[in-house]
């Protein structure tokens, strides 16, 4: 059955998690980020690895199955859908102790080659409703048709529309480092991160996906870079992060070790790529812009 661009402009219900310094020194822990600022509890509020907030996001992403016009979809053709690209805005970092609220929009439907494309909005916002971070994600549905379903005033209003990302800068074959990716780790950041999607911790679900192993999360690859970034060329203070994005391709197996390229860092952002071990892209058209 076909994606309906009638969903465009729909909004999940928000949903409230508490934050501890438990659930962020396990989500570091599980990427073997040991960062102080993430652990070191005697030294004021933990602060959560900038990829955390894929963990609040997680429920709001699966609620958008519920939305007006995504009962066209059947359960499996919902279980195609892939995570294509990430683009994460930081407003200010997250700390322990807060009560936190997130929710989807959707913002655009497309047909492309694969499919049907998809972008949603992820907001999180604070007690005092202040937005804490956003994340435009690309998504695809593998196989499923587009229809427009709107009348012509829905057609004709106004929708956020995802921003572009910075200039990419040279890749320098010299700036590379090799990061080790444990036979273990889908399953502890699985459990870490709690999203729970089948197809990397089950074999037979993995394998009946078509893939040929269960297979790392995209954004548990973002993050494994994002670390050596912040410990590497920012001082290991991820507070420095305002915007992480890039475009997931290639399948990290595990156990592996994967390679982190980066370029010279520009003023105010670099960008970088991380191949698989067999030479393949993971993430592409990778930038983080920082202060």
């Amino acid at each position: 059955m076909p994606l309906d661009k009638k969903m465009i402009g729909c909004q999940t219900e928000e949903v409230k998690h508490w934050v501890d310094e438990r659930w962020l020194m396990a989500y570091a822990a599980s990427l073997t980020d040991l960062n102080p600022i993430y652990m070191d509890t005697t030294a004021g509020k933990i602060i959560a690895h900038p990829i955390f907030p894929v963990c609040l996001e997680w429920p709001a992403i699966l609620n958008t199955r519920k939305l007006a016009a995504a009962d066209t979809l059947t359960n499996e053709e919902s279980g195609r859908g892939v995570h294509a690209a990430h683009d994460l805005h930081i407003f200010k970092p997250i700390t322990a102790g807060e009560m936190l609220t997130t929710k989807a929009t959707m913002i655009g439907i497309e047909a492309i080659n694969p499919g049907g494309a998809y972008t949603m909005r992820l907001d999180t916002f604070d007690a005092q409703q202040q937005l804490v971070c956003s994340t435009y994600q690309l998504s695809i549905y593998r196989g499923v048709d587009v229809i427009d379903g709107r009348t012509g005033s829905e057609v004709e209003s106004t929708v956020d529309r995802a921003p572009e990302p910075p200039a990419a800068l040279p890749i320098v074959e010299s700036h590379s480092s090799d990061i080790y990716v444990p036979g273990s780790l889908a399953h502890t950041y699985t459990e870490c991160a709690r999203i729970w999607n089948p197809i990397h911790t089950d074999r037979k679900v993995a394998l009946a996906a078509g893939l040929p192993d269960i297979i790392l999360h995209g954004t548990a690859t973002l993050a494994l870079a994002v670390t050596r970034i912040v410990n590497e060329r920012l001082g290991g203070d991820p507070t420095r992060i305002k915007r992480i994005g890039g475009r997931f391709a290639a399948m990290v197996l595990m156990p592996s070790t994967i390679q982190l390229q980066l370029s010279f860092s520009g003023s105010n952002h670099l960008s970088f790529q991380v191949l698989n071990d067999q030479g393949e892209t993971a993430i592409s058209k990778g930038f983080i812009c920082f202060n």
